[in-house]
């Protein structure tokens, strides 16, 4: 069975059992890890992945690939876990969980346009660029990354401030 297959196969098999519980289903990983293999279940929410969540998806998950075939006889490792910073927006929801943050977009005439995240949906996201609204079709867009703030000035929580002394 090839790699696509086993990845076709895991997603059929844990999409449900995820979306059961009131998340999405990111993405699936299976990677070698000395005499192991590492399967690292990805999932999210809007508003994020609690403990609580993550508890209860793992537990779920476990028990269904138990009760299946799809990962052999081979020893693994099961790891469920939510998206880290560095994940490429490419759905709509991703956009839109991300709102509020500054995006690097690329578009599919090859530019790229940086600027914050104020609103997306189904059709479209609209993005704060040096001040000015710019709303991006989904067919104009290719993917986009969440970029990293340090000293971020704007809405939000303010930085933690220390006294030396």
């Amino acid at each position: 069975m090839s790699r696509a297959s086993d990845q076709e196969s895991l997603l059929g098999l844990l999409a449900p059992v995820v979306s059961d519980r009131g998340l999405d289903l990111e993405d699936v990983v299976v990677t070698p890890a000395g005499k192991r293999r590492l399967l690292r279940v990805i999932v999210d929410q809007d508003g994020g992945v609690g403990l609580d969540s993550v508890a209860a998806v793992s537990s779920a998950v476990s028990q269904a690939l138990d009760e299946s075939n799809v990962m052999g006889g081979a020893p693994y490792v099961l790891e469920v876990t939510s998206p880290g910073v560095d994940r490429p927006l490419t759905e709509p929801r991703h956009w839109r969980r991300a709102t509020a943050r500054l995006v690097k977009a690329t578009l599919a005439d090859g530019t790229t346009v940086l600027g914050r995240i104020t609103a997306a949906d189904d059709d479209s996201v609209t993005l704060d660029v040096e001040g000015k609204a710019r709303r991006l079709e989904w067919a104009a867009v290719t993917s986009g990354r969440v970029q990293v703030e340090f000293n971020r000035t704007g809405p939000g929580p303010a930085p933690e401030h220390h006294e030396e002394g």
